[in-house]
């Protein structure tokens, strides 16, 4: 049975949640032009529109390799070369030089439509010994369906195929829709694995996010192998997905481990406004689609158009206009020493890097980066602190970010 345990106890709260007066934004923001909904009212000051910073810092790009199909995920090899994901379904090792290898074998297969193909890759924590690699993909279903699915497999030694590979988790139920796969995976300092998902985008499929029986919209915690670890927040509730971590969420894109506490976080597309970064906790709700700082495509309301629910967490912060966020990283590098620290993350559009500078769990202030450069899907940190950056195209780029 689908769980929506929202509805009553947003109906009444309703009016007294719009009755709120809105809190005073920064006054010397980053400049993005005028919000999509300018009646919306951060929760709290520094929820969005940071004031802006200047790093003082010339960038320069390099290209390490092109000609690639919507570079999607990159993960770093200990030997210094790097496994790039193209969404229409090919891995792919790049060397140093910028030698770019033939597709690897044993890839799952893919639906390669619309937004979905080949999607993240990480290294398993114990990589050297074991080779294990894991991918993030949108698995074809019978019936025309789909799912956003994670599988794992050992690298062979000369870097040409995977094998052994097994799937590790497969979102359910399979949708129509090819939209709103999430996906990041990611492990935790204990050696979890977190994968991200979307909730496939349609009007009938959005409000998945909230049922606890789908795993649409979610975070989702696992064990190396696909197990469910102990601690999980709804193992021990019946018709509840064990899987979960956090529910409510829209379509998550980048996902990071902060270093400094070991929490995850988040950044998700909201619709038109409404990109959150969120620091996703066990069993907690975050609102898609029932509460949301955007609105739909057409200018319609998002639900009963509201930006607050009880039971229903806050983003720590949000974007209106969007960002459109890809991947995210926490930079800890050398290269950058006044970044520290700092959230690094992707923009499709405008396209270029966003910063975020944290005091806690709060963010203090907002940086543009190198907004001509293109749709940025992931951007990672190179062993020397250099920034690796994608470029969403069909004649997509690996970039090298470094100060000029």
């Amino acid at each position: 049975m689908a769980q929506r345990h929202f509805l009553a106890c947003c109906t009444v709260a309703i009016g007294a949640l719009m009755a709120q007066p809105g809190l005073a934004q920064s006054d010397n923001p980053v400049e993005q032009g005028a919000p999509n909904v300018p009646q919306f009212k951060p929760y709290f000051p520094e929820q969005t529109r940071a004031p802006a910073m200047v790093s003082g810092i010339a960038l320069q790009a390099q290209v390490l390799a092109d000609g690639l199909e919507h570079p999607w995920g990159i993960a770093v090899l200990p030997s210094g070369g790097y496994l790039v994901t193209e969404r229409s379904g090919e891995l792919r090792m790049l060397a140093k030089d910028g030698t770019l290898s033939g597709p690897i074998g044993g890839v799952p297969k893919v639906l390669a439509r619309r937004q979905g193909g080949l999607l993240d890759v990480t290294l398993d924590p114990e990589f050297s010994n074991n080779r294990l690699v894991y991918l993030t993909f949108s698995k074809p279903l019978p019936k025309g369906l789909s799912a956003t699915a994670a599988a794992r497999g050992r690298l062979s030694e000369d870097g040409t195929k995977l094998q052994d590979v097994q799937e590790i988790f497969v979102q359910t139920p399979g949708s129509p829709t090819p939209m709103h796969y999430g996906s990041r995976i990611l492990f935790d300092n204990e050696g979890h694995a977190f994968i991200t998902t979307g909730e496939h985008s349609s009007e009938n499929e959005r409000v998945f996010a909230q049922d606890l029986d789908k795993t649409y919209g979610k975070v989702i915690r696992l064990n190396k192998d696909g197990t469910i670890p102990d601690g999980n927040p709804f193992i021990a509730q019946s018709g509840a997905e064990p899987s979960i971590w956090s529910y409510g969420h829209r379509n998550i894109q980048g996902a990071a481990i902060n270093p400094a506490s070991g929490q995850l976080w988040t950044i998700e597309h909201g619709p038109r406004g409404g990109d959150e970064l969120n620091k996703p906790e066990p069993g907690k709700n975050y609102g898609w689609p029932v509460i949301s700082y955007g609105e739909n495509y057409s200018g319609s309301p998002v639900g009963q158009g509201i930006t607050q629910a009880p039971g229903m967490e806050q983003p720590r912060y949000y974007w209106d206009p969007v960002i459109a966020p890809g991947g995210m990283t926490f930079y800890q590098g050398d290269m950058f020493p006044d970044w520290k620290g700092d959230i690094i993350a992707s923009s499709l559009r405008p396209g270029g890097l966003v910063r975020l500078k944290l005091d806690g769990d709060t963010v203090v202030g907002e940086e543009r980066l190198l907004e001509d450069i293109g749709r940025v899907r992931d951007v990672q940190e190179a062993p020397d602190g250099a920034l690796l950056v994608l470029i969403d195209a069909g004649n997509g780029k690996v970039l090298r970010v470094t100060p000029k």
